[in-house]
């Protein structure tokens, strides 16, 4: 169990950093963990790698921007091992800033897949978030729905519901899409796409569900898990709202990670690299993703049931690595397209 865990928004920074100094008690056998996952089971991962290694888990928890400018912030004195974030675009703001060091590991190069790393081994992908198509049952049928550049053509006008275009998920999305289309291409399916929303953009993915299984729309694009929160909650009515909304994987599935990687000051870098790689292992994988709804990196890892119960997909033929090169362009052409 970790033996410090906080969440960093209005704690100072002397405070974080003489707390995990404390619980480490001057020891070796530490790692630092910057975490933006804020999922229960983390615990139980952090456990399970400190009853294998002996390591002790201290966590500090954070959005993602706030605990990149706080590493920065820190500099050379950062008692950050590893940043953990949930999106690669996240993962290469913070490698352009210098917050990554290389690491050289057989163990995580033949465990995970090169699409879902950085070429250089900076930071690495451990769970796979697809980007999915949900629609009404009642409305629509899944022969109607193909790719996500058909949902621009006219037979969706005032049929479709987005979130808007500063969230990272869809920034992602239109970065991958100049990748494998083509910045004029990608332009015009975007103005496509906003010329049939049912409404302005606005709410997170499962404000998308809601409106679906509503009727406001007939058909909007989200991450994959949060239909599997829907479906496994606790309140009837969740469960109610994911059983009208169907779930259809665009061909080929826009796909995003969980990812990690070790800090460039990292005081503890072979405590970091030895917990990237626990991440990377059988174990690792099945608390990283079981419970949180997320695919594994890893091949052949045994899926949770909910999620397993959507279906295979086939993944787009993209290097994660170019959702951040390409962002700022994405992000550039949503605007000039309308999409707020």
């Amino acid at each position: 169990m970790s033996c410090l865990r906080i969440w960093s928004t209005g704690l100072a920074a002397l405070l974080l950093s003489t707390g995990l100094a404390a619980c480490s008690g001057g020891s070796d056998k530490v790692v630092n963990i910057y975490s933006s996952r804020h999922y229960n089971q983390d615990d139980e991962l952090y456990k399970a790698f400190t009853d294998k290694t002996g390591i002790q888990v201290n966590v500090i928890e954070g959005k993602d921007a706030e605990l990149i400018e706080r590493i920065q912030s820190e500099g050379a004195n950062s008692p950050a091992d590893v940043l953990i974030t949930v999106d690669a675009g996240r993962l290469w703001q913070a490698e352009s800033k210098g917050l990554f060091q290389p690491v050289q590991s057989s163990v995580l190069t033949a465990g995970l897949p090169d699409d879902l790393r950085d070429p250089d081994g900076r930071w690495f992908g451990f769970a796979r978030r697809a980007r999915v198509i949900i629609y009404n049952k009642a409305k629509v049928q899944p022969s109607q729905l193909s790719t996500y550049q058909a949902l621009a053509n006219p037979e969706w006008r005032g049929k479709l519901c987005m979130r808007s275009s500063d969230n990272i998920y869809n920034q992602s999305l239109v970065a991958a899409t100049i990748a494998t289309q083509g910045e004029a291409a990608t332009e015009e399916w975007i103005k496509g796409l906003t010329a049939n929303f049912a409404r302005p953009p606005q709410g997170n993915d499962t404000a998308q569900i809601k409106a679906v299984a509503e009727g406001v729309c007939d058909v909007a694009v989200v991450n994959h898990y949060y239909v599997a929160r829907l479906l496994e909650s606790k309140e009837a009515s969740d469960r109610e709202i994911a059983s009208k909304v169907g779930v259809f994987f665009p061909r080929p599935t826009h796909v995003n990670v969980s990812g990690a990687g070790v800090a460039t000051n990292a005081p503890h870098k072979e405590n970091a690299v030895a917990f990237l790689e626990f991440l990377a292992s059988p174990d690792g994988q099945r608390y990283f993703t079981q419970g949180t709804y997320e695919y594994p990196a890893k091949a052949n890892t045994a899926e949770d049931a909910v999620v397993q119960s959507f279906g295979p997909f086939e993944a787009a033929p993209v290097n994660v690595d170019v959702y951040g090169a390409n962002n700022a362009e994405a992000v550039k052409i949503m605007d000039r397209a309308g999409w707020r």
